[in-house]
C-alpha cells in the first residue's frame, strides 16, 4: 500500500534483485563463439580480466557504469537496477576487494569470483570482442558469506535502529518451531504483506467450491499504484487467479481491493483473525484516504474494532470517491503506526505454512517474485515471497523449502516513525539467514 513514488518500490524494488541479478548473458559478436572446426579456446583474452577488474569499483558504488557496459546492456539494466544489485551485494558481503579467481569460458567470457570483505560473489561475464571490450553480459550465479553464524545475524539485527521484529521458523510440525526470534509475538506493521490474508481467503473459497480460479470478474475502482490495473478501463474482465497473481507478484493495489470486495470484507476479516490480526481489514484505497485526512486518522486511531467498522460504513461514500494524492507520502510516513495492518512474525509464519498447504496454484503465485536474489533462491527447492513497504515500514516474508525437503519461514519487520529504514540492510540479513538455512 503505497504512494505513486513508493509504489514503484513495491512493484519493482522487491523484485529488483530477481530482475537485475538474472541478467542473461547477452550475445556478443560471432567472434566470441567457439569455432566448430577447432579445439575450444580455454584461455581468456587479457581484456576479460581487465574488464572484470574494472568491475570492482563499480560494484563498490563508484563511477564507471556508463563506460564499463555496452549500450545494449545499459538499456536492459538501467542505473537504478544496477545500483540496487550492487547495494544489496555490499549490504550482504561488505566491500568488494579483488578478483579471487577467473576461469575462462572462451576467449571473450569467464566466470569471476570476486572477494568481498565477508564473502564471495560469483559472476559470469562476457565482453564485446571489439575495443574497448565493454561488458556485454553479466550473470550473478552465487554468493557465499564467510564465517557467518546465527549469533552474528542476531547481533546485526540488534544493531538496527528502531523497532525490529524477526521470526525464523522450521515448519515441520503443527506449529512453527522457532529457530531465531526477536520480539516475534508482538504485532508489527505489515504494509502490503497483509495481502497474504486476502490470498488465503481466496484459496479457502476456491477449496470450498464457492469460487474458482478461472472465474471471470470485473476490475473494481482504481487505487493508487503499485500495480497496473489502476490504468485499465473500468470493469475490465479478469480471472480470479489473475487478480491474486498481480496482488502478490507486483503488489497490485487495485487487484487487492477488487478481491476484498469480491470475497467479502467479513470473510477476509475472519481469515485475518485466524492469524492474529484485529479487523476490520482496510482496502488500500481506504487506508490511503484515511491517512490523508487528519480527522479520519484520529477517529480511526481512537476507535475499537466496532467503532472502526462504523467509521468505514459512515465514511464509505467519501472513501470510495475521494481523489487520492499520489504524492501523499513525499514528506515521509503517514500514520504508519496506526492506520495499518498488523500481525506478529510468528502469526505470519503460521499463515505462510497455511498457504504452503493451500495447493499448487497458491504456491506458484507466491513463487513468481522470489524477493531474494537468484543466487540465494538457487540454494532452495522452492522460494515464495511477499513483502510490504511504505515510508517507515519494511516487511519481508519468505517461505522456503531446502533441497533436503525442510520448510522454513523467515518473517522480518523494521519500522520507525521517522521513516529511516533501509530495505537493503534488512534484506541482507534475511539473505544471510536463508544462506544459513540452505546450507
Amino acid at each position: 500500500m503505497l504512494s505513486a513514488a513508493q509504489a514503484r518500490l513495491e512493484a519493482q524494488e522487491l523484485i529488483l534483485l530477481a530482475t537485475a541479478a538474472l541478467i542473461a548473458l547477452m550475445p556478443v559478436a560471432a567472434a566470441a563463439q567457439t569455432p566448430p572446426a577447432a579445439a575450444a579456446i580455454v584461455t581468456a583474452d587479457p581484456a576479460v580480466r581487465a574488464r572484470a577488474t574494472a568491475l570492482i569499483p563499480v560494484l563498490a558504488g563508484r563511477p564507471g557504469y556508463a563506460t564499463l557496459f555496452t549500450p545494449a546492456f545499459r538499456r536492459a539494466v538501467p542505473v537504478p537496477q544496477w545500483t540496487a544489485l550492487a547495494t544489496q551485494l555490499r549490504a550482504t558481503l561488505g566491500e568488494p576487494r579483488r578478483i579471487a579467481r577467473l576461469d575462462a569460458a572462451g576467449r571473450w567470457a569467464a566466470t569471476a569470483t570476486i572477494a568481498y570483505d565477508r564473502g564471495n560473489a560469483t559472476l559470469r561475464l562476457s565482453i564485446d570482442p571489439a575495443a574497448p571490450h565493454a561488458i556485454a553480459g553479466l550473470l550473478l550465479t552465487g554468493t557465499e558469506t564467510r564465517g557467518d553464524t546465527p549469533a552474528k545475524v542476531r547481533a546485526d539485527l540488534a544493531a538496527l535502529p528502531g523497532t525490529v521484529q524477526v521470526g525464523v521458523y522450521a515448519l515441520d510440525g503443527p506449529q512453527p518451531l522457532p529457530q531465531l526470534e526477536r520480539d516475534a509475538e508482538t504485532p508489527a506493521p505489515l504494509g502490503s504483506a497483509f495481502k497474504l490474508w486476502v490470498l488465503a481467503e481466496a484459496a479457502r473459497q476456491v477449496a470450498a467450491g464457492t469460487r474458482h480460479w478461472d472465474d471471470v470478474v470485473q476490475v473494481g475502482p482504481p487505487s493508487l499504484p503499485s500495480g497496473i490495473l489502476q490504468t485499465w478501463p473500468a470493469g475490465s474482465p479478469v480471472t480470479l487467479q489473475t487478480l491474486a497473481t498481480l496482488m502478490i507478484s507486483i503488489s497490485d493495489n487495485t487487484a487487492t481491493d477488487t478481491l476484498i470486495h469480491l470475497l467479502g470484507r467479513g470473510e477476509v476479516d475472519a481469515m485475518a483473525a485466524r492469524f492474529g490480526a484485529a479487523g476490520p481489514v482496510l482496502t488500500t484505497r481506504e487506508a490511503f484516504a484515511i491517512k490523508a485526512d487528519p480527522a479520519l486518522t484520529a477517529a480511526w486511531t481512537g476507535a475499537d474494532a466496532a467503532g472502526r467498522r462504523a467509521l468505514l460504513t459512515a465514511a464509505a461514500p467519501r472513501l470510495d470517491t475521494v481523489q487520492l494524492d499520489p504524492l501523499m507520502f513525499s514528506s515521509g510516513p503517514r500514520a504508519s503506526e496506526t492506520v495499518e495492518w498488523f500481525a506478529s512474525p510468528r502469526d505470519v509464519a503460521r499463515l505462510l505454512a497455511h498457504l504452503r498447504d493451500a495447493g499448487p496454484v497458491v504456491r506458484d503465485i507466491l513463487a513468481i517474485n522470489h524477493g531474494v536474489d537468484p543466487a540465494t533462491a538457487a540454494r532452495f527447492a522452492y522460494v515464495g515471497f511477499k513483502g510490504g513497504s511504505e515510508p517507515g515500514i519494511i516487511a519481508l516474508n519468505v517461505l522456503a523449502r531446502t533441497r533436503q525437503g525442510r520448510w522454513y519461514a523467515v518473517c522480518a519487520s523494521w519500522h520507525r516513525p521517522d521513516g529511516a529504514v533501509d530495505e537493503a540492510r534488512l534484506m541482507a540479513l534475511v539473505t544471510r539467514t536463508l544462506a544459513l538455512l540452505g546450507g
